[in-house]
């Protein structure tokens, strides 16, 4: 990764949209104080100040495709991207998720960083096939251990060193100036202020489980504090269904749903306890958030949260109400190891830690 003068970085992302935004801005951090410049192209999303100011990045483009234009052969996309590329001393490219590294691959001759933020990626075997045409010139970096364990299940003929981890990560210091108060939190949420709190952050989806969430709850509830309460952040089609469910437990008076809260990681200090039920869940920057507000955690023994959440929260197995349940009884006694959550933070998730991990890692790239 030489070039003689203004060396370029050309990221590329799908969309901005939930965690991706900070995605870009992860990566692009990472060429602070270097050489380098960052283009980072949007290939889907209105162009937005916001967006472009989040990105970290010297430039930012904004391609602006619907769905359709993104399906199939993606033409459209793959001739902007060649015109970019084209434009700047790109020496390497990155790019997020499937449809960014096609599209990067065909568009460009340069060394790509493809970046997998979830599970299930390489088992189409089309994908397989394309994956494998362009080897020599990929380093495929996983957001968990767990993400990258299962990409070389689906590619066991790679070398180890090209399927590897780079864990997503936090600007702690800004996270942390982010969150507000506890009294705050609460204010603005429209929660007691004597109440103990449980705190749920994520879509409505089977995949984040919250059925397990509100049944070890339930359990729990009778020898919780006086006026516990569950509180869930998110919104998505089992809405209807889990509330429901709440009604069913004789527990709805105890529930609260507040649907998309709008940056809502500034609240994380309204929970007593962050507890994720997630099923296999790539990573859970929900978690890195939780712990930045010092709050205890507790999660699913499975996918990369317990990567994030082990020696410094509670883990049960996926699916086990009464595990859950336990785990939650448990923290009402915990002392909160503040102290070790951000050691951690900073050691394993934090933008300097990536730094020189992703030096040694994208090392393999000269090799090409």
């Amino acid at each position: 990764m030489s070039s003689p003068e203004h060396p370029w970085v050309l990221q590329i992302c799908h969309g901005y949209d939930g965690p991706f935004l900070d995605c870009a801005r992860q990566y692009a951090v990472l060429f602070k104080g270097t050489p380098y410049k960052v283009c980072t192209v949007y290939l889907s999303g209105a162009p937005s100040a916001e967006v472009e100011r989040g990105s970290a990045s010297d430039e930012v483009i904004f391609l602006d495709y619907s769905g359709a234009q993104l399906r199939g052969l993606k033409l459209g996309a793959i001739a902007a991207l060649k015109r970019v590329a084209a434009s700047r001393n790109f020496d390497l490219c990155i790019a997020h998720r499937f449809k960014p590294i096609y599209v990067a691959l065909l568009a460009t001759c340069l060394p790509v960083v493809g970046v997998h933020h979830a599970f299930g990626v390489y088992s189409r075997r089309a994908r397989r096939l394309f994956i494998n045409r362009f080897r020599r010139r990929l380093l495929l970096l996983g957001v968990s251990n767990a993400v990258r364990d299962e990409m070389r299940r689906h590619l066991p003929n790679w070398p180890t060193e090209r399927v590897e981890t780079l864990y997503n990560r936090i600007d702690l210091d800004a996270v942390q100036a982010e969150q507000v108060s506890r009294r705050e939190a609460r204010e603005h949420l429209q929660l007691p202020e004597n109440a103990w709190i449980v705190g749920n952050v994520g879509r409505l989806h089977p995949d984040k489980d919250q059925v397990t969430l509100l049944r070890g709850f339930a359990q729990a509830l009778p020898q919780l504090p006086n006026a516990s309460l569950l509180v869930i952040m998110g919104n998505g089609r089992l809405e209807g269904a889990l509330k429901a469910l709440a009604h069913e437990l004789g527990i709805a008076g105890s529930v609260r749903f507040l649907g998309q809260v709008p940056h809502g990681r500034r609240y994380f200090k309204a929970f007593d306890v962050f507890a994720l039920a997630s099923d296999h869940e790539p990573f859970g920057m929900v978690l890195l958030e939780a712990m930045a507000a010092g709050v205890p955690l507790i999660c699913t023994a499975c996918g990369g949260g317990r990567e994030v959440v082990e020696g410094v929260g509670q883990l049960f197995e996926l699916g086990d109400a009464q595990g859950l349940a336990d785990g939650l009884l448990q923290s009402t006694v915990m002392q909160t190891e503040t102290e070790k959550m951000r050691t951690r933070l900073q050691q394993l998730f934090s933008d300097q830690a990536a730094v020189s991990r992703f030096q040694a890692l994208s090392a393999v790239l000269s090799e090409t």
